[in-house]
């Protein structure tokens, strides 16, 4: 399981031109989930990406996670991070979970960020647009 995480002043996700999902101060999520992925990669995720710090303290220093800088997460599920780029110059996504599976996994993740924090989402599966004012810029790659 796979999350892309930026530090943002603000993010929103909007679907057929309405706003789903916004936060202000806090982290986008991109979550790509992959063939083996299940709950416990899930929660480790989820408790890794909660306890990353990646916010500045008084001094500057990126000593804080999103609970202690009082922020808010943003989840948008992106099967696109499972894709192979090693051959060619067109991505496969033999490594991604399927549909269902993944589904399932982008809600279970959801529902484990909304028991510590508060948490917006995007749509499975939808075309959705993202947009974000990265702060930092701050972005990381966490893998479970």
């Amino acid at each position: 399981m796979i999350a892309l995480i930026q530090r943002v002043k603000q993010a929103s996700v909007t679907v057929d031109e309405q706003i789903i999902g916004q936060i202000k101060h806090g982290l986008l999520v991109l979550l790509g989930v992959e063939q083996g992925d299940d709950e416990q990669k899930a929660s480790r995720l989820c408790e890794k990406m909660l306890g990353y710090r990646v916010f500045s303290d008084n001094e500057g220093k990126m000593n804080l996670n999103v609970q202690q800088a009082h922020g808010e997460v943003l989840v948008v599920s992106q099967f696109t991070l499972a894709a192979d780029t090693q051959k060619g110059l067109r991505p496969s996504f033999t490594k991604g979970a399927a549909p269902d599976e993944a589904n399932r996994l982008y809600q279970f993740f959801i529902q484990q960020c909304q028991q510590h924090i508060p948490t917006q989402t995007g749509q499975f599966a939808a075309d959705m647009q993202v947009a974000l004012i990265n702060d930092g810029p701050v972005t990381f790659w966490l893998q479970v």
